[in-house]
């Protein structure tokens, strides 16, 4: 039997399409990996921002995680919004009956600003989460928490990757650089070594749900089995591609384009 990649997504719901669940499947169809969500809160929001959200109850998530978990293989899994500690008790016992890559996308703060998880949550997340991760991927302000340090230079991105490893117990550290000046550079620690991924940075408003897209496209990768820093790299080229021909929609930042990396092979191969 052909082997089939699987990759799950544990996160909250955008009816915008340009983050969250909807993001993390788009990329996993993109990047040809079968792909499983369960959902954790059902957030109203837009381009804009956030303006309602309803989680669901953490029995409901248990249920969903244990239907996957009893018929279907899983070879790579992620999670994005996980709002109170019930989720993440949750979240802390099911995750490792998968025994698959886990990506963590901390996510704590939507694109607009608006807060998505409870300030004690965020403390069970570093202390409980973070130490089953394969990899955690935080942005700046997102490793600052994690850390509870001032990250202002690429030096101190570097010392923040090693030591959310070193001290948290992550399996690996991924600190994405888009908050600062200059190229869009990202940190990864993997416990041993130092590795850099650059790409040009774009002017765009255009960056919604550019977090989940990068995560997921992680994920699918480990999924299929690829060693991690390939798997970043080639994470890094998707997203940057999706972000350089995002979609001018709705009145604020706009969506990313999932398949712009295809769109281009396709161009640059003559199929198009």
């Amino acid at each position: 039997m052909k082997f089939i990649p699987c990759a799950l997504t544990i996160a909250g719901t955008d009816p915008s399409g340009g983050a969250g669940i909807q993001a993390d499947l788009k990329t996993f169809q993109e990047l040809k990996s079968y792909g499983m969500s369960v959902i954790t809160s059902v957030v109203a929001q837009n381009t804009t921002g956030v303006q309602d959200v309803h989680h669901l109850p953490p029995h409901m998530i248990r249920r969903q995680l244990e239907s996957i978990h009893s018929d279907m293989p899983v070879h790579g899994l992620k999670t994005g919004m996980i709002a109170d500690v019930e989720m993440m008790k949750v979240a802390r016992e099911m995750i490792p009956a998968f025994h698959a890559p886990y990506v963590m996308d901390p996510v704590m703060v939507a694109t607009s600003g608006d807060p998505l998880i409870d300030e004690d949550a965020r403390e069970y997340l570093r202390e409980n989460l973070l130490p089953l991760t394969s990899v955690v991927t935080p942005n700046i302000p997102e490793a600052e928490f994690i850390l509870n340090e001032k990250i202002a230079s690429t030096e101190d991105m570097k010392l923040a990757a090693e030591l959310i490893v070193k001290r948290l117990g992550t399996g690996a550290a991924l600190v994405k650089g888009g908050h600062l000046e200059g190229e869009a550079v990202d940190f990864l620690y993997d416990g041993s070594e130092m590795h850099t991924f650059t790409a040009e940075r774009i002017a765009t408003t255009n960056t919604h749900g550019t977090g989940c897209t990068y995560s997921a496209a992680i994920t699918a990768y480990l999924s299929q089995g690829l060693p991690l820093v390939k798997a970043v790299q080639q994470s890094k080229e998707f997203v940057t591609a999706a972000i350089k021909h995002a979609f001018p929609l709705g009145s604020g930042s706009g969506p990313t384009n999932h398949w712009a990396k295809r769109e281009q092979e396709e161009i640059k191969n003559g199929r198009n």
